[in-house]
């Protein structure tokens, strides 16, 4: 926490971010077997053993789409 009646210390040169940060992927299981995408239940390209929602590369765009920053 920044206080700024303290002028011995700097502010936080960080700028700040309208966004939240993305979470960390969790950790890629290979396959085969494949998981079944959460949306559309197409084979997804991660093995049935990652952790997570797990989704195809065409949902996972779309989710990308859908949770996107604007301006």
């Amino acid at each position: 926490m920044v206080h700024m009646d303290r002028p011995d210390e700097a502010p936080s040169q960080q700028t700040p971010s309208y966004c939240p940060a993305p979470a960390a992927p969790a950790g890629r299981v290979a396959g085969p077997p494949y998981a079944d995408c959460l949306e559309c239940a197409k084979p997804t390209e991660y093995g049935v053993a990652t952790p997570g929602v797990v989704l195809c590369p065409v949902c996972e765009w779309q989710e990308a789409q859908r949770t996107a920053c604007s301006g």
